[in-house]
């Protein structure tokens, strides 16, 4: 009889699987289904087709995908091939602690696809797909005016510390904080709008309040001093190389596709103010699927003139910059193209660069579906944020091992920074 074997059947999400099957007849086709809810009720799904060796098996690690959502040899492309029901649904955790993603596996008939006819599988099974290790600690942080969640890993430490900051969707995001720290980092989760009792919309961005963040983490008994690391996506990217620019504390910053200029409101710290650059609203387009672009429209000012970036130069720590080059949100290649030429004009040499063709502006932990396109708060459009499936999986693997090797190198200089 065929089964479907997965190994393991519980893990955290950027864990791969090894999924298997025996019991074929020789050379036979089959065809492999994922699926699992999101906690809105919406349907994520994929299929690819497969062809038995002479022995009766398939391995996802040795065997080509003949078709479906993807070909060729690609052990975790039932994950990242994800799509939703819904169109233009992010898959994004938000209760990372009690419960995880449940992946159902189908193995299926050729016979049944094609006919249509609704039968039994030949074998299924469920993968549980977690957000946060066993014993990581979720701290919700109301402590002043700060507002989050601390997560911090199994022992005594002290870890490396790192504040985790998203974009202009506001709230609080916590499905990378809690990966990092299942991963040694005691990660704060900041939120900065639309979330308890902040703002829904900024009418500035308060670098003092960021700054309070980062102490708080520093005065933690569990956090490793003296700096911190940030990892920071989009707007957050922004509001991140601000922080990395006025705050000593921040000893390596991830920046992820983020401008390298103020983009729509004036940043602040202690007087000093730094305007948004103007942008040209004409430039905004709508490709094909209906999706409105925006990564023109600063192409008239700042494509131009470096004079409206921020003075990254003045920044003390290290920089890595992760770039999707088929990002439709924000030219990010050419914004840290212009920030690599002022460092390097100034003679530094504190920073990396990560470049992913066929990437888009989205980049999550491994294994996470493309999000071509979305809705956000206060926006009518549905924005698209560009990338290509097989590409941007890709990318999205091999930055998140380089994400984690950059903050143990700088974070734990003394230390080996091996995964």
């Amino acid at each position: 009889m065929a089964k479907l074997i997965a190994t393991p059947l519980s893990a955290l999400v950027d864990e791969p699987v090894h999924i298997r099957v025996t019991g074929l007849a020789p050379s036979q086709i089959v065809f492999l289904e994922a699926s699992l809810k999101d906690e809105r009720g919406i349907l994520f799904s994929s299929q690819a087709s497969y062809r038995a060796s002479e022995v009766g098996d398939v391995d996802l690690e040795r065997d080509s995908s003949l078709g479906g959502d993807y070909v060729g040899v690609h052990p975790m492309g039932l994950f990242w091939s994800l799509k939703p029901e819904k169109p233009f649904s992010r898959l994004a955790k938000r209760d990372v602690i009690d419960s995880p993603y449940r992946v159902h596996l189908k193995l299926q008939d050729q016979y049944s696809l094609l006919t249509g006819v609704d039968i039994s599988p030949l074998d299924s099974l469920i993968l549980e797909r977690w957000y946060v290790a066993p014993d990581v600690t979720r701290i919700q942080v109301k402590e002043g005016r700060l507002r989050g969640a601390l997560f911090l890993p199994p022992g005594e430490g002290p870890f490396p510390g790192v504040v985790d900051l998203f974009g202009a969707t506001g709230g609080l995001t916590e499905f990378r904080a809690s990966l990092l720290a299942s991963h040694g980092f005691a990660s704060f989760a900041l939120a900065y709008m639309g979330y308890d009792d902040l703002p829904p919309q900024l009418e500035r961005v308060d670098l003092e309040y960021f700054e309070e963040a980062v102490e708080f983490l520093l005065r933690h008994p569990k956090v490793l001093g003296p700096g911190v690391g940030l990892v920071s996506t989009c707007f957050g990217a922004e509001i991140g190389l601000s922080m990395a620019i006025n705050l000593k504390q921040i000893t390596a910053a991830v920046l992820i596709n983020g401008p390298t200029f103020v983009t729509t409101v004036p940043h602040v710290y202690h007087g000093q103010v730094n305007q948004p650059v103007p942008y040209n609203i004409e430039f905004v387009t709508t490709n094909s699927l209906g999706l409105t672009e925006f990564y023109k429209v600063h192409e008239e000012t700042v494509g131009k003139d470096s004079k409206y970036c921020l003075p990254i130069e003045k920044a003390q720590g290290q920089f890595l910059f992760v770039v999707g080059e088929d990002d439709k949100n924000q030219n990010s290649k050419v914004h840290v193209d212009q920030a690599i030429a002022q460092l390097t004009r100034s003679g530094k040499k504190n920073w990396m660069l990560l470049s992913y063709p066929g990437a888009g502006h989205v980049i999550e932990p491994p294994y996470a579906p493309l999000c071509p396109g979305s809705r956000m708060r206060f926006l009518a459009p549905y924005l698209s944020w560009g990338g290509e499936v097989l590409p941007h999986a890709a990318a999205q693997e091999h930055c998140w091992r380089e994400i984690q090797k950059f903050l143990k190198k700088h974070l734990l200089p003394d230390l080996s920074c091996q995964l």
